[in-house]
């Protein structure tokens, strides 16, 4: 893919933000012949011992895979970094498990490292010859109509001005980039917090080094308002991620008090943990917030654009936050093919195409939260999801499950909910024939043995009980 073409080595691009989106743009926009500058507050993470930052275990799929693979590092990292999760594996509070597999075909999601990814991208942007990385220079300012912009060393406070013919924000949920873009018209802006916090813990190999869990699943210890989930990492660890309300945190005041709790909910974690080392890592950390972010449009002109989370920051729950992403800057990619590189149709093309799809992911990233804590024990989701499953091997085409569209193609994200809803539509209107057919059922076989007040009376309670039987699986079916 490398030297795709040199008829734009004349336009420089000012890259904000070297993590794995800014990264991966800067390496494709280095294929694309550009004279890119890939800015950065930090240090370069390669020569910390430790990277300052939260840190979310990651689940690497299609869509990730892809950009990946666009830049010739995909192999290096799936094959040498990457565990594969087959399932999701589900912890019951009385220390039982049951496997819920991904899709009928077996596919898989990955577990990688953040840091890991993030240095193989800087490396591979770093062997470009037209990418300069500038590390520890924050971006205190920026002129989007003269393209200046004003970085800082955090370190040493000293200030530098650079220009750009175009400035991409990929700086994440609290972008510098989109605040400046704020102070200009006709930029659609909201952002929520959720009531929730997270802590990241860590369940150590055990005593033979080995993993303490099976380690090809997603573990899920679902528990109604809050959760846990495990991630397997290369040194046989687990990254484990604890989710609830911050009311929760807050009210784990003790050593005593937070035993209590993890023994009421996650019993079978606390040997995998260790009791002392789950006290001493709970009380070194804090419950951290989570964001949802919305913008709209991500360009001004044809000056400056958003990337990743800058644009579209996501809860954490469908594991497409870093996907996402790394698709803006595949979609981005193409279009600067279709538009023939004229940045003045690109720009406002990618806001149009994107929008949609980024919305319908940060909405659904919120509703997966729902189905992982709570649904996941449900018959009724379970049954819809054998069900799912059931028609994708009859119509492997027409009918597709809402989660092997969204992790295991390149479906537009607003094109699957759309696909889901169409499905709900005629599981609905089966589920109601089904029930139509067994009324009438009932109607016949209650007329032949009895009185008409008899018929009435069995008529009567068929129906009510039929319908409470319905109306779980009515529920359920019209969920994501």
């Amino acid at each position: 893919m490398e030297g795709k073409s040199n008829k734009n080595s004349d336009t420089q691009v000012a890259v904000v933000g070297a993590g794995l989106v800014g990264s991966l743009e800067a390496c494709m926009l280095a294929q694309r012949g550009y004279d890119v500058h890939l800015y950065e507050y930090r240090e370069d993470i390669r020569t910390l011992e430790h990277v300052p930052g939260r840190s979310i275990n990651l689940a690497m799929s299609v869509r990730g895979r892809t950009a990946l693979r666009h830049i010739g590092v995909e192999d290096s990292i799936i094959a040498h970094h990457a565990i594969p999760m087959r399932a999701r594996m589900i912890h019951r509070p009385d220390g039982s498990t049951a496997a819920i597999p991904y899709n009928k075909d077996g596919q898989c999601i990955y577990s990688v490292g953040r840091r890991f990814v993030n240095e193989v991208l800087l490396t591979k942007a770093e062997s470009f010859p037209n990418v300069t990385c500038h590390f520890q220079h924050r971006l205190t300012a920026m002129d989007i109509t003269t393209r200046t912009m004003t970085f800082t060393n955090p370190t040493t406070e000293e200030t530098n001005t650079r220009t750009a013919d175009l400035i991409i924000g990929c700086d994440g949920a609290f972008s510098a980039v989109r605040k400046e873009m704020l102070k200009r018209a006709n930029l659609n802006y909201s952002q929520n917090y959720i009531p929730h916090g997270y802590m990241e813990l860590c369940i150590p190999a055990d005593k033979h080094g080995e993993f303490a869990m099976p380690p090809n699943y997603l573990h899920i210890w679902p528990r109604g308002e809050y959760m846990m989930i495990a991630l397997p990492n290369q040194d046989k660890s687990w990254t484990v991620t604890l989710f609830m309300p911050f009311n929760i945190f807050e009210s784990l005041t003790s050593p005593q008090i937070l035993m209590n709790f993890f023994q009421q909910n996650y019993p079978d974690a606390i040997p995998l943990i260790g009791e002392e080392k789950l006290v001493k890592d709970f009380f070194a950390n804090k419950g951290l917030p989570m964001i949802s972010v919305k913008c709209s449009p991500y360009h001004v002109g044809s000056s400056c654009l958003l990337l990743g989370d800058a644009a579209h920051a996501m809860v954490p729950f469908y594991g497409q936050g870093m996907n996402c992403g790394m698709e803006d800057c595949l979609v981005f990619d193409e279009l600067l093919t279709k538009l023939d590189y004229d940045l003045s149709l690109v720009l406002p093309a990618y806001s149009a195409k994107r929008n949609p799809d980024a919305e319908a992911i940060v909405d659904l990233a919120m509703y997966n939260y729902v189905e992982m804590r709570d649904m996941v024990n449900s018959r009724w989701f379970l049954l819809r999801k054998k069900l799912d499953n059931f028609l994708n091997l009859i119509f492997p085409r027409s009918w597709v499950p809402l989660y092997t569209m969204v992790t295991f193609s390149r479906e537009p994200y607003h094109m699957c909910i759309k696909k889901k809803q169409r499905q709900d539509k005629v599981l609905h209107c089966t589920s109601l024939a089904v029930l139509g057919t067994a009324v009438v059922g009932g109607v016949v076989l209650t007329w032949r043995s009895g009185s008409a007040s008899d018929w009435l009376h069995k008529t009567f309670n068929f129906v009510v009980t039929a319908g409470r039987s319905a109306v779980p699986y009515l529920d359920h079916v019209t969920l994501y």
